[in-house]
């Protein structure tokens, strides 16, 4: 990552220095570089003093204990008014902590979210940078000539102030877990449940990449299936162990969501479907113990598409309403239109469906939940009976779907104009006294249920 930056960066006229206490990497970036305005060092004090000020530094470290490592042993070599970047997935409080440390030193310190893997770090990431908006002045030259375009525009943008840029990350990895997991689970359906082989499933995923359903995360799915092993005769998916790890970004996207009241049950169904799928021994005896049978399944490719192509707005609509209550409980003031806008292009997350959602912010800027919107509700109704569909013969079928059932539950919970949590309501008083309200009347009540 930090590599491929460095030459982006070159690659679009500034000149840059990369620090690595590794010399091998050093000479690896001095090696490819060419005749690029770069140099490396595994020297810090030589690093910082080739920077001009005021310094603009971007860290891309793993998170936690390495990013504070490093700052402890640049900030003695700094002054104020520099600048630090951390572009890797910190906690937002952690950089929220780090943002105040340096303020105290008159340092700058940004949260910035880059999308995109180690190619699009070379190509043109997604960048999603907060911290002090007059500081992001000296970095927005060079990170919008970095990140990927858009009809001509820059997928970067100021977001906020302090952790602003590490948050709306960190809830873009949520939903890129929840689409991931859904992309698995429609795989599943249609390559136990209808048979089709691998070759097939890559002409699917083709196909449907040059649709509305056109996203990397589509993409690269057709390029796997098409990917042949180097041990076997067959394709290297099958190959491939089924215990899928995470790094923690999809499980505190999660976690935060239950801090702030949001519902966000897809992600949360989308950690848990990694963490069940680790108990691999555990899994494979309870298969053979129940020995259930899959059931032939009644549905078409087409079906597999609309509820997969539904099930990602659903997403999406639920990662907005997070980001939308984070931003009011942590005073970002996030503009939900830039971060639509700047997912179009070079993030994990990317899909053509993020220019409806832009449309929709754009129309409405402080709409409650995406899917109120005049841009989507047809769509989402012409496609709710496809997923029902899929979700209803899964089920039956044996086949476990539960991302998929999870959009499908979250949508119909939320369009429920009565739920039966008023049966909650009266057991919460009748053993705990809890209290309750009523639907006829204003007021708190209790009841001797005695």
């Amino acid at each position: 990552m930090g590599r491929n930056f460095i030459l982006n960066v070159a690659d679009n006229d500034f000149s840059a220095i990369g620090l690595d206490l590794d010399k091998e990497k050093v000479a690896s970036l001095l090696e490819e570089s060419g005749d690029k305005e770069v140099s490396a060092t595994a020297d810090k004090e030589k690093f910082v003093k080739a920077l001009s000020k005021p310094r603009k530094i971007m860290l891309l470290v793993p998170a936690g204990k390495p990013v504070d490592g490093v700052i402890s042993d640049l900030k003695p070599l700094l002054e104020a008014g520099d600048i630090i970047i951390d572009g890797g997935n910190s906690f937002f409080t952690d950089t929220d902590r780090r943002f105040e440390e340096l303020k105290r030193e008159g340092i700058h310190f940004f949260g910035a979210g880059v999308s995109g893997g180690a190619k699009g770090a070379r190509r043109g990431p997604s960048i999603m940078p907060g911290g002090d908006r007059e500081a992001y002045e000296y970095i927005k030259p060079v990170f919008e000539a970095a990140a990927a375009k858009v009809d001509g525009e820059p997928c970067v943008a100021h977001l906020g102030n302090g952790s602003a840029g590490n948050y709306v990350k960190m809830v873009h990895n949520g939903i890129e877990y929840a689409m991931m997991q859904m992309i698995s689970e429609v795989y599943h359906l249609m390559k136990n449940g209808l048979g089709l082989s691998n070759d097939g499933l890559r002409l699917i995923f083709e196909d449907w990449n040059k649709s509305s359903l056109s996203s990397f995360l589509v993409e690269i799915t057709a390029e796997i299936f098409a990917q042949k092993d180097e041990f076997t005769n067959g394709e290297l998916v099958d190959q491939i162990l089924d215990k899928a790890k995470q790094k923690g970004t999809g499980k505190w996207t999660s976690q935060n969501a239950m801090d702030l009241g949001v519902p966000i049950p897809v992600v949360d169904v989308s950690v848990s479907m990694r963490q069940i799928s680790s108990f691999k021994d555990q899994r494979v005896r309870a298969d053979k113990q129940y020995d259930l049978a899959h059931a032939p399944l009644e549905l078409t490719v087409d079906d597999m598409k609309s509820a997969l192509h539904l099930c990602f707005i659903l997403a999406y609509a639920q990662g907005f309403v997070q980001l939308k209550s984070a931003s009011e409980a942590y005073g970002y003031d996030l503009d939900m239109e830039v971060i639509a806008k700047i997912w179009r292009g070079g993030c994990i997350i990317r899909s053509g469906m993020l220019e409806d959602f832009r449309k929709a912010f754009d129309a409405e800027p402080t709409i409650d939940n995406i899917l109120m919107s005049d841009v989507l509700v047809d769509q989402v109704k012409k496609q709710l009976p496809q997923l029902k569909k899929v979700v209803a013969s899964a089920m039956t079928s044996g086949y476990p779907v539960p991302a998929l059932s999870a959009s499908l539950n979250y949508f119909l919970a939320y369009t429920s104009g009565r739920l039966p949590l008023n049966l909650i309501q009266a057991q919460r008083d009748h053993f705990g006294s809890h209290t309750y309200e009523r639907i006829d009347r204003e007021g708190i009540f209790h009841t001797d249920w005695d």
